[in-house]
């Protein structure tokens, strides 16, 4: 089991430990409930070393990058950073992914933990074709997320950057806690809020510290996995593996808003095909109308009880106090109000489709 270069911090603070994506990562230290509302009221910190790093480099990185992901490149600006997918070559998701432009010849790319060595051979595959240089910096880099309505103060303390400065999906690299060379991005996976900031791992444990310090007043919290996924479900955020994966379609999944055809990229044909035809099923939001809660492959069923779904992310809200989840359903029940049937323990519970976010 791979270990982040904050391990024994978390084990020092009393984080229960489990394996994900090939980690020991904390999924909770005080309560998922207590880190959850401290990162929508206050400022929670996280370790989210595990996610995967790559720099993409040379004349060709931006070509490469344009032809493997959905979103378009060419609206990127020196500092700004993008959401995108890179499709599979059959119509599915190899990994949603963000990308930040350094310049026109480099550029930083953030994958998901468990995809790391699946996006570099898809990317690499591709490669072949474009001839950018591509370096994995995954083992090397760590990344620490300070979320919510105080990280701003609490970061502000410890960097020149002036963070007001820096919009939404905005990056600069700066110092932080006297580290320099840090990548300072407005960017989250709470809805709360916040910054991510990658370094080095030898600062790792110097920079948790002094955030952790530098928070105090504001109650910051020390959270887990655990409150990283009710906080994203809460908004309505994908969590590959569970809402989009190799047999999902970016358009099925709602994601049409970063897939954009004008330019050429892999599934292009195929995608501009499912728009035109119409898609047969869609990834919605739902609230349970009894109390239970749902959960990943739960089925779904419609009044006359015939199968229309499967759910593939589902929680208690601790903000709604209800049953919420994500769920792909036939086509004929994904307007907002329509009825469904979520199937708990062999008894059909009724729910309703809402827009997302939940909060």
């Amino acid at each position: 089991m791979n270990k982040t270069a904050l391990y024994e911090k978390h084990v020092s603070l009393g984080a229960k430990m489990v394996p994900f994506a090939g980690f020991d990562m904390p999924v909770q230290y005080s309560g998922v409930t207590e880190e959850h509302f401290a990162v929508r009221e206050k400022v929670g910190i996280f370790d989210v070393s595990h996610m995967g790093q790559f720099f993409v480099e040379g004349p060709a990185a931006k070509d490469l990058l344009q032809f493997v992901g959905t979103n378009n490149v060419n609206t990127l600006e020196d500092g700004k950073a993008q959401y995108t997918c890179l499709p599979n070559g059959n119509g599915g998701i190899v990994d949603d992914l963000i990308v930040y432009k350094m310049s026109d010849e480099k550029y930083f790319v953030v994958v998901n933990a468990s995809n790391i060595e699946k996006d570099w051979n898809h990317i690499s595959k591709y490669n072949e074709k474009f001839g950018a240089k591509l370096t994995n910096v995954s083992d090397d880099m760590s990344l620490i997320a300070i979320q919510g309505p105080k990280a701003t103060e609490t970061l502000q303390k410890l960097t020149d950057t002036d963070l007001s400065a820096l919009p939404y999906y905005h990056f600069t690299v700066g110092t932080v806690a006297g580290v320099e060379d840090v990548i300072i991005s407005n960017t989250g996976y709470t809805g709360s809020g916040g910054f991510e900031i990658y370094f080095k791992n030898i600062s790792a444990v110097k920079i948790w510290e002094a955030l952790t310090q530098a928070g105090e007043e504001f109650g910051i919290m020390p959270c887990g996995l655990a409150a990283r996924d009710t906080l994203r479900l809460e908004k309505g955020f994908c969590l590959y593996g569970n809402d989009i994966d190799d047999t999902t379609s970016p358009l099925e999944a709602g994601l049409g808003w970063i897939t954009k055809f004008d330019k050429d990229f892999v599934d292009k044909e195929f995608l501009a095909n499912q728009k035109e035809e119409g898609i047969t099923r869609k990834l919605v939001g739902f609230e349970m109308q009894e109390k239970a809660i749902p959960r990943h492959d739960y089925l779904i069923f419609d009044a006359e009880g015939q199968e229309i779904g499967k759910v593939t992310s589902g929680t208690m809200s601790p903000m709604k106090k209800i049953g919420i989840g994500l769920a792909y359903v036939a086509k004929s029940h994904i307007k907002p109000d329509s009825e469904i049937f979520i199937q708990i323990r062999n008894k059909n519970i009724p729910a309703k489709v809402v827009k997302t976010p939940f909060v």
